[in-house]
């Protein structure tokens, strides 16, 4: 218990810092992109259907078109990338590397080609699909409650999915939340086969042997032996 307590702290730790250190790099660069008249954002943004643009996918979430968009991501990004990494990193960056794919190639297979797409919402609303369902893939009781209350407070974000709103990419959002239910069911705990039987049933048939070969000779020169003769 206390080993257990004591990993799940590191953990959290760990997840602090990360994201803590993620919001600080995009912050930083949207400093910069200010700077420049957002020049960032239109040089490593997602453009869709050229080959040479889909390392972009990778550089699109740490960019942004403006102070209120990247406002608007960091709370969520922050609050849902520190669940999704509580327990464990290995499992949260692969899941960060299946969202930024599925958001990636979302956005790059269907956007229109003189769109250019940036920002963290993908990402967001991977982590968003990742800790809802983990829970209850995992069966893990904690976890579970934990996805059904951001799903009851956040279920808002579901409309960001649809192409409700001008500007707005919802194919980045749709993408980033594909992939992260994806990566719930692929890094979902897998519960431990049964112990075979077989050994148990030797077990038992070893004893009968041993009891049915003990013969009445063996058996009359225990008590003899008892007897001290």
């Amino acid at each position: 218990m206390a080993s257990n307590l004591a990993r799940l702290l590191a953990d959290s730790r760990r997840a602090l810092f990360t994201m803590l250190g993620f919001l600080t790099v995009i912050w930083a660069v949207q400093v910069v992109n200010w700077l420049d008249d957002y020049r960032l954002s239109y040089d490593y943004g997602l453009r869709s259907g050229r080959i040479d643009e889909l390392p972009e996918m990778f550089t699109m979430p740490f960019l942004h078109f403006g102070w209120d968009h990247i406002e608007a991501n960091s709370w969520p990004l922050f609050a849902f990338g520190f669940v999704a990494a509580y327990r464990g990193m290995r499992k949260f960056l692969l899941a960060s590397l299946l969202i930024t794919v599925a958001g990636g190639l979302t956005v790059w297979l269907l956007e229109r080609p003189e769109a250019v797409t940036a920002g963290a919402s993908g990402m967001v609303y991977g982590y968003f699909g990742y800790v809802v369902l983990r829970g209850i893939l995992d069966r893990n009781l904690l976890d579970a409650a934990i996805g059904i209350v951001i799903a009851a407070l956040y279920s808002y974000l579901l409309l960001g999915v649809l192409p409700v709103a001008e500007g707005v990419s919802w194919l980045g959002h749709l993408g980033g939340l594909i992939g992260g239910l994806a990566a719930a069911w692929l890094l979902r705990n897998r519960a431990p086969e049964p112990a075979s039987a077989t050994p148990a049933k030797t077990a038992a048939n070893t004893t009968v042997n041993s009891t049915e070969g003990t013969s009445p000779n063996a058996a009359l020169l225990k008590q003899l032996d008892d007897l001290g003769l």
